[in-house]
């Protein structure tokens, strides 16, 4: 079972373009957030992942054969100080 980030911070998922080699599974594991190019390479569009959907980002990076599927998580937001 992946570990969860929910709670730290915004999390996004992130392609390593040099060494994604198009097999594909992040698309398959991850629909909602993956798609593919016409040459069968992951696109994401950077917007921050649902909560309903961090674990199975996780698993999907996880699962990618060439570990180019980044789940990145940004530290949250410090309160503004007056």
């Amino acid at each position: 079972m992946a570990p969860t980030v929910r709670g730290t911070g915004e999390v996004t998922v992130k392609v390593n373009p040099v060494a994604c080699e198009a097999y594909g599974y992040c698309a398959e594991l991850l629909p909602e957030l993956v798609t593919l190019d016409e040459w069968g390479y992951p696109v994401v569009d950077g917007r921050p992942v649902p909560d309903r959907l961090v674990d199975l980002a996780v698993a999907a990076a996880r699962r990618c054969p060439r570990r180019a599927l980044l789940v990145e998580t940004a530290p949250p937001p410090s309160p503004r100080r007056r």
